[in-house]
């Protein structure tokens, strides 16, 4: 059974930075797009970053260019997000998504098949 789990999540000053981990299990997710997602309360998911299959480079929404960066341990089938200068804009439940095939679009939602069940980012002004 494939399981993506986040953690790292928590509450944080405008400014500040935090650092999340998605731990993958069940299959190997090396080589293949992985991403992360965002919901705000009465919003829809947003797109926030991705990786793209090895060698591919990464892609980010506007709003997070600069000040986020995502990166992955193969090694340990891990996904990270490192979030700095973050602004109360950025406060959301913040997923872990993964898929095994290259092809399609990097930011929708729909694209992905395995998602992890969420951790809560909390940024203060």
């Amino acid at each position: 059974q494939v399981q993506l789990v986040e953690s790292g999540g928590g509450v944080v000053q405008a400014g500040g930075s935090l650092r999340l981990s998605c731990a993958a299990s069940g299959r190997t997710f090396s080589g293949f797009p992985m991403a992360w997602f965002r919901q705000a309360p009465g919003k829809e998911r947003e797109f926030v970053a991705a990786l793209r299959w090895n060698g591919g480079g990464t892609a980010y929404a506007d709003s997070v260019k600069g000040r986020f960066t995502i990166s992955r341990d193969n090694a340990k089938n891990a996904l990270y997000l490192q979030m700095n200068s973050l602004k109360p804009e950025d406060t959301a439940v913040y997923y872990c998504a993964a898929r095994t095939y290259y092809s399609g679009s990097y930011s929708e939602p729909n694209e992905y098949t395995y998602w992890g069940q969420g951790t809560q980012v909390t940024v203060s002004s």
